[in-house]
């Protein structure tokens, strides 16, 4: 039996038993279908960022670093600020992950986290985050705001983890002072204190059973994929479905649990 066909017969068997689970309203792990694993956030982890945080959802662990850097605006946008996600996956979280260039499920983690951040528009009000970077005419330079997300163990739902500490690491970023068409960075001008906290709720459907907060294997044995981001404003800031097919039902009770959980994990940064 080559190892195709064993991976094949494996999945049917762990999908058989997480079905077998799940017709008696349990998982794996014992949680109920709409339940986290353990959540926890430390912010202010690194002394080499001006902002920093490490989220814990379970055995994955996200580490977030918040850089702050002048740059030339775009050309359609002179007055507004620079904003960057980048996502790494280290080859020591994940056996089968390799070392290299960014590869298409790391560059997916960053846009979803990028479009929920961007979409919120975390600054609140009529302003996004992005006005506040401006330096004022005459400069031909405005603040860049880097993060960059690193994966450092993955057991499953890394999309819910990246964004949770990419959000910590926001609402403790530190702005340098900007003078004389430089950074000071050894002296902070303000904290960038965002209104919104956009965070994401991945939620995989497993026949008919919504699961949230799912585990590699559930992910595996998954029919389909939806991952939403909500505000803490009551709002949808971003979709982002994977694999599958949701009816309307589905989706409409998949932004109930959403919200629900947004909720739950924005305490553990507010």
């Amino acid at each position: 039996m080559d190892e195709s066909a064993r991976n094949v017969i494996m999945h049917d068997i762990k999908k058989g038993v997480i079905l077998e689970m799940l017709g008696k309203g349990k998982r794996m792990d014992d949680r109920a279908l709409d339940e986290y694993r353990k959540v926890s956030v430390a912010k202010d982890v690194l002394d080499t960022t001006e902002g920093s945080a490490l989220a814990k959802i379970g055995g994955t662990q996200v580490l977030v670093g918040v850089k702050i850097d002048l740059a030339t605006p775009f050309s359609d946008r002179p007055t507004e600020g620079v904003f960057s996600t980048n996502c790494e996956f280290l080859p020591l979280a994940n056996s089968t992950f390799e070392p290299g260039p960014p590869n298409e499920n790391s560059i997916e983690l960053a846009r979803v986290v990028d479009r929920g951040i961007r979409s919120a528009e975390v600054d609140g009000g009529e302003t996004s985050i992005l006005d506040n970077f401006f330096l004022g005419e005459g400069e031909g330079k405005v603040m860049a705001l880097y993060v960059d997300i690193y994966v450092l163990d993955h057991t499953g739902n890394l999309i819910d983890a990246a964004a949770l500490a990419a959000m910590a690491a926001l609402s403790c970023t530190k702005i340098p002072k900007y003078e004389d068409g430089k950074l000071i960075r050894s002296e902070i001008a303000r904290t960038l204190e965002p209104k919104l906290f956009p965070l994401a709720t991945t939620i995989s459907k497993i026949d008919q059973f919504l699961l949230a907060d799912p585990t590699i294997d559930e992910m595996v044995a998954g029919d389909a994929k939806i991952t939403i981001s909500t505000t803490n404003d009551n709002r949808v800031a971003a979709i982002q479905k994977g694999k599958g097919e949701f009816s309307r039902d589905e989706i409409m009770n998949a932004v109930d649990i959403s919200f629900k959980k947004g909720a739950e994990l924005r305490k553990y940064i507010l």
